[in-house]
């Protein structure tokens, strides 16, 4: 059976060193805290960053610049917040109004603001219509990072916001206004210990129609080396959501740094660029059905000097438990399909997405899959495998694993091969990639 894999995706420019000259063709670098966003009208995905940077695509694979969609924030909040900086925009689309939330602030600092600009159009310009939430050194909470969300049994809407300090919170919206509809700063949903620095923010939160359960998303390691997105869930908006293991996220007592399931940290395949600090995500459920995940992402930089961010978009699946799992590669055009058993045999490199204190690059390890006797082989762990309904089954010792098998471009060998993305028994997600000749029987 013939399957399809993804076309050689163009080169981004080069990353950018030093001065930036006016002109300088940029592409996807300096994408910052990228809400993903897909049209209803023109079919268009769109990003929207921090400095209401706005880009757009056809296809998730080439963008264009659309470019600043605010020209600053209303007058009340530069006043509250001394600055004039936007920070990390997320958009809903309420009837034919589009809203976009939008955090004003300057770094380091509790007095923070959310306002809300609305538009007739995605690509703006967006007006300010007035303030959700404002914060000071008086409350423990941090008025940054919006994403909005609507219950999906009553259509109430809420907001999901918060970094550092008290966590991560979410306060219940008017609906016809899309500002606040209660006082104060609303449920907490995920924090950190202190000791961490308390380091949480970026929260995103999604509902899947099929597993019922609304899914938090948020990232740990105050935006350095060791940034890194988990995952809980729950049955509601207001929580309490849980990990793999049903600890809660708002639990602090966590000496090992292991609560919340882990989506993506930093990971060092055997050739390419080893990257670092994914973080700040969003998710988009297709119109057809896909899942994909975004976040900005950094090149492995060690030294303390400071490393552009860029964009990955991978997507997502779903394992039988109801756990989202991503991509080996970020996305290519990949499409959903049958992978005949006879491709799965070879030789790969596997990552397990393990979380430890400090968190730290994740590097790959040889694997191997046998069609004689379905032998598996790890490192020095050796089992077997079985594939069925489109699942790859790896058991060795008192140990499972479960992945879902997909035609990914591998983009540190520059060629399309066969891809792994699963979970073990232990609620560890791994991915693994066939690696050798240089095109897949």
């Amino acid at each position: 059976m013939a399957i399809q894999y993804p076309t050689q995706p163009e080169k981004q420019p080069a990353k950018p060193i030093g001065k930036i000259e006016p002109g300088t063709e940029l592409g996807l670098w300096f994408t910052h805290d990228p809400a993903i966003y897909q049209d209803d009208v023109t079919g268009n995905y769109y990003i929207y960053g921090t400095g209401a940077k706005c880009q757009k695509s056809k296809d998730l694979v080439h963008w264009e610049k659309v470019g600043r969609v605010v020209e600053q924030p209303p007058a009340e909040a530069v006043e509250w917040t001394g600055g004039k900086d936007i920070w990390a925009p997320d958009i809903i689309k309420v009837g034919s109004e589009y809203r976009l939330y939008c955090s004003n602030s300057t770094w380091g600092v509790r007095q923070s603001c959310i306002f809300l600009a609305v538009s007739d159009s995605p690509e703006g310009p967006f007006i300010p219509r007035g303030i959700v939430i404002k914060t000071s050194n008086e409350v423990d909470v941090n008025a940054i990072d919006a994403n909005v969300i609507t219950d999906a049994d009553t259509g109430e809407m809420y907001m999901v916001y918060g970094s550092f300090w008290g966590g991560v919170h979410v306060l219940k919206l008017d609906p016809e206004t899309g500002l606040a509809a209660q006082e104060g700063v609303g449920t907490c949903l995920a924090r950190r210990p202190r000791w961490m620095s308390g380091a949480i923010e970026g929260p995103y939160m999604i509902y899947h129609p099929e597993t019922k359960y609304y899914y938090l998303f948020v990232s740990y390691g105050s935006l350095k080396t060791d940034y890194q997105v988990r995952v809980g869930r729950s049955k509601s908006i207001l929580g309490p959501f849980v990990d793999y293991h049903g600890r809660e996220l708002t639990d602090i007592n966590d000496s090992d740094n292991s609560i919340g399931l882990m989506a993506f940290c930093g990971y060092c395949w055997n050739d390419g660029i080893p990257y670092m600090a994914p973080g700040h995500n969003s998710v988009l459920h297709d119109k057809d059905g896909s899942w994909y995940l975004v976040c900005h992402i950094r090149e492995k930089n060690f030294t303390g000097k400071s490393e552009p961010s860029t964009m990955q978009i991978r997507k997502m699946f779903w394992t039988d438990q109801g756990w989202p799992v991503l991509s080996p590669e970020p996305y290519s055009g990949e499409i959903d399909q049958e992978i005949p058993k006879e491709l799965l045999e070879g030789r790969y490199e596997r990552i397990n997405l393990v979380s430890s204190l400090p968190q730290g690059i994740q590097t790959a390890v040889p694997m191997k899959l046998e069609n004689k006797n379905d032998y598996y082989e790890c490192c020095s762990i050796q089992g077997t495998w079985e594939y069925k309904n489109q699942r790859l089954i790896l058991s060795y010792g008192p140990n499972q694993d479960t992945a879902v098998v997909t035609a990914v471009w591998d983009h540190e060998k520059d060629q399309p091969t066969i891809a792994l993305c699963g979970m073990s028994d232990k609620g560890v997600p791994f991915w693994a990639k066939r690696v050798g000749e240089s095109r897949p029987r």
